[in-house]
């Protein structure tokens, strides 16, 4: 049972097991009320309550890594596998993916390239992982989807979110990224050091826990809400209790915190450093492992509480833990100024009051037990020669790190001034900023100076920062979302002069091949009462732009090669070949396009930015035929090819350019030469031509569906999984932005091609939430073949 408000937990029992630091925690789904832990000695162990009320039987021991292990979830249950599966990630850069019944993995997941250290799974199989390679990769079953990449530091914590699509990061870099569909659509700022844990409130809210000594509770939004403090180092792991907004937090300060009302209720201190992990049961009671290897399990309810002996062994064990206190967990201590024992004849103020006593010419740590109404021994003092390995050996002071954080007395009467000092600093200017900071008379510039390097004496420079203080100014990093819309033009028409030609004006569709064809614009078929087959995916073919006025074409290159500068001229012969070249690759004539007019037309694409457009047109058309085809894709000439079009797809750049490029991409897909050439430079393209979605120009957007569509097509062929993964994600990012119904129906109908006898696909489609995203479309009254395909699309999902 639940106990009442204001109640206090307890120790419940304490399981031994492990070997060494216990680094992660999660509560099982089967059987009910277990939890798997998972340690630095390389195994997984799942644990189970046993039937007398208060401890747990470790059911099994999992092993699969070759390396510590840093972290554990639960995937939730599925057909196949109806208790669920156990995912661990560690230190040897592995996923091991365990059934609940099994000590070897089934599967591994491999592909990162650091520590995998946190692990978060959602819907229909997805599993997300952070690794110190500063990636986070979205799993589903036993492939990697996408990689999200953003971070410029570890990523020590993830979580899907409960609404589709959205994942959350916290990093080593001091942020937080949202990601939707795999692209980051916001980055939250605020944590002043590494974030170590991220906690699910609800769909619009969440909690982070930082090496700052910080709890932060944000807005889906951005917004943080509050900020909490009481840890006094780093705290490693947050976890909330079932349906409140109530948490629990640990960390490098031994301690447990419980927080009610956005309070720190209850403060239960344990005999280990670190406490690297907690996580809350079902039925509230809360979970902890730390760096003794050993798990604790505490709880408010009065008959899961253990016997008086367990607890007055904990509180032994407790007593005799020894405390460094350049950790600081304790503040700054003097031990010629402490009280003796009768000091603790004073109740204290609040639950978790640390009070200092001398005893014997020995340092003793108390803290205040409110529910007990006593002092509770929780260490001895004892002086440090440095810091281990096992503590980060750093004191906190306004939530960074410093080695030192001495408190100096300036006059008798007056107040205290806090110090902090790293021992890479200079003491001369340490000594100068504090006094600068403080008001203080510079005539004690000497005796500040001397004080520090007396009481730092024998340390060497050197610095024990972590590695990941974030060697990065920030500056010139791309923030996705950042970019401003790109210039708009006027009118939807960039041209100027007579005789104007514009690029895709006469019509966005495609001439009529034969048959009833969908893309053929709305008069082709209109019949709403035949019973509708579905016509339009999976789609075979690709869509290519085929639609052409040479003459306007090479009247609009003559008249801008007539103000070319010098050096980009083309002589008349050249615009005599160019016009051979197109009339050959419109079909006018039945001569193949020659060497001599690919090298002119080479020449003419590589014209300046604001001149280049016809020539682009010209590489459109003549793009289809296969011998141009050829030329530009084969393995020889396509490098420069690509650079140059990924050029004009710059959203800064002039519309019409990207315009033309996105189209001369679709084009490339006609032949296999270009087909091929796609594919191998899909993850660049993919990622160059999203960019112009930002322009809000609807013949581009048709021309990016196009493309999109066009790689469906092809990813159909192929099981490529990434493939299909990058192309979801386009599709669904691009859904976001685009008004025209055009392109919508390009995007469904590369939907539908991309999911189309794929379960894989399926699956992936609705953990993006692609389903809600295009109900919308299954109502339009006009064009009749968008409703139609969207809801065959629908059916699939």
């Amino acid at each position: 049972a639940m106990a009442g408000e204001g109640s206090t937990f307890r120790l419940r029992c304490s399981l031994l097991g492990h070997g060494q630091d216990v680094r992660g925690l999660t509560r099982g789904l089967f059987p009910e009320g277990s939890f798997v832990s998972v340690s630095r000695d390389r195994t997984a162990r799942l644990w189970a309550p046993d039937g007398l009320n208060r401890g747990f039987t470790e059911m099994h021991c999992m092993s699969g890594h070759s390396n510590f292990v840093s972290c554990v979830c639960i995937i939730p249950p599925s057909d196949l596998y109806p208790r669920g599966l156990i995912a661990t990630g560690g230190n040897d850069h592995n996923i091991c993916i365990f059934t609940v019944d099994n000590s070897a993995p089934l599967y591994v997941l491999k592909g990162h390239k650091n520590t995998v250290c946190s692990l978060s799974s959602g819907k229909f199989g997805t599993l997300l992982s952070g690794s110190w390679d500063t990636t986070a990769k979205v799993w589903l079953n036993d492939r990697c989807m996408m990689t999200l990449q953003g971070h410029t530091a570890a990523i020590w914590a993830v979580k899907i979110l409960p609404e589709q699509g959205l994942m959350l990061t916290g990093s080593a870099d001091k942020t937080i990224k949202l990601w939707k569909a795999g692209r980051c659509e916001r980055t939250f700022t605020g944590h002043e050091d590494c974030v170590r844990g991220l906690a699910i409130l609800s769909e619009m809210e969440f909690l982070s826990c930082a090496n700052d000594a910080s709890v932060r509770r944000w807005q889906i939004s951005g917004e943080c809400l509050q900020v909490y403090y009481g840890h006094t180092n780093y705290i490693y792991s947050i976890s909330v209790f079932p349906r409140c907004k109530d948490f629990v937090t640990t960390g490098e300060d031994r301690s447990l915190r419980i927080w009610k009302q956005g309070e720190c209720a209850q403060t239960i201190r344990l005999p280990a450093q670190s406490v690297w992990c907690c996580c809350v049961l079902d039925n509230g009671d809360i979970v902890v492992g730390a760096s003794d290897g050993i798990i604790r399990v505490f709880t408010e309810s009065l008959e899961r509480t253990a016997s008086a002996e367990e607890i007055q062994a904990f509180e032994n064990e407790l007593a005799q833990a020894s405390i460094d206190p350049k950790t600081g967990d304790l503040g700054d201590i003097n031990a010629d100024d402490l009280p003796g024992r009768e000091h603790l004849k004073d109740p204290g103020t609040r639950d978790g009051q640390t009070r200092l006593i001398k005893d014997n010419g020995k340092v003793e740590a108390y803290q205040w037990s409110v529910s007990e109404g006593r002092w509770i021994k929780i260490g001895d003092v004892v002086g440090s020669s440095g810091a281990t390995q096992q503590t980060s050996g750093k004191v906190l002071f306004e939530g960074k790190e410093y080695d030192y954080v001495f408190t100096i007395d300036v006059n008798e009467n007056g107040p205290s001034y806090k110090l902090p000092y790293n021992i890479t600093d200079d003491p001369w200017l340490t000594a100068y900023n504090f006094l600068q900071k403080n008001d203080l008379n510079p005539m004690f510039l000497d005796q500040v100076a001397k004080f520090i390097m007396d009481n730092t004496k024998g340390q060497t420079l050197f610095s024990t920062s972590n590695q990941f203080s974030d060697p990065f100014t920030g500056a010139g990093r791309y923030v996705p979302g950042s970019s401003s819309g790109s210039s708009a033009i006027p009118g939807a028409d960039p041209f100027t002069g007579a005789g104007r030609y514009v690029p895709g004006s006469a019509s966005n569709t495609v001439p009529p091949v034969g048959g009833v064809d969908p893309f053929t614009g709305m008069d082709a078929y209109q019949s709403a009462a035949a019973k509708v087959e579905n016509i339009y995916f999976p789609k075979k073919d690709a869509v290519t732009f085929d639609q052409a006025n040479p003459t306007q074409i090479l009247g609009k290159l003559k008249e801008l090669n007539g103000s070319a500068a010098e050096e980009h001229k083309l002589t008349e012969d050249d615009l005599i070949i160019l016009e051979k070249l197109l009339s050959a690759t419109c079909n006018t004539s039945t001569e193949t396009p020659t060497a001599q007019q690919l090298q002119t037309l080479w020449r003419a694409i590589n014209w300046p930015e604001d001149i280049v457009f016809p020539a682009l047109d010209i590489l459109r058309l003549s793009v289809r035929h296969p011998t141009v085809n050829e030329n530009f894709c084969s393995e020889k000439e396509h490098v420069q090819f690509i650079i140059l079009l990924l050029k004009f797809l710059n959203p800064k750049g002039k519309q019409a350019n990207q315009l033309l490029a996105l189209r001369a991409l679709c084009n490339c897909f006609v032949s296999h030469a270009g087909q091929k050439l796609m594919m191998e430079q899909r993850d660049e393209i993919m990622t160059q031509a999203i960019e112009t979605k930002s322009g809000n120009n609807k013949n581009i957007h048709i021309a990016l569906a196009t493309l999109t569509l066009n790689y469906a097509v092809c990813l159909h062929k192929v099981n490529n999984v990434e493939g299909k993964a990058q192309c979801l994600s386009v599709i669904s990012t691009v859904m976001e932005v685009v008004q025209d119904l055009e392109a919508i129906f390009r995007l469904l109908v590369a939907l539908g091609t991309l999911i189309s006898d794929d379960t894989n696909a399926v699956q992936l489609a609705k953990s993006l939430g692609v389903d809600s995203q295009i109900k919308k479309y299954a109502s339009v009254s006009e064009p009749a073949k968008v409703k139609e395909c969207c809801r065959f699309v629908l059916n699939l999902l």
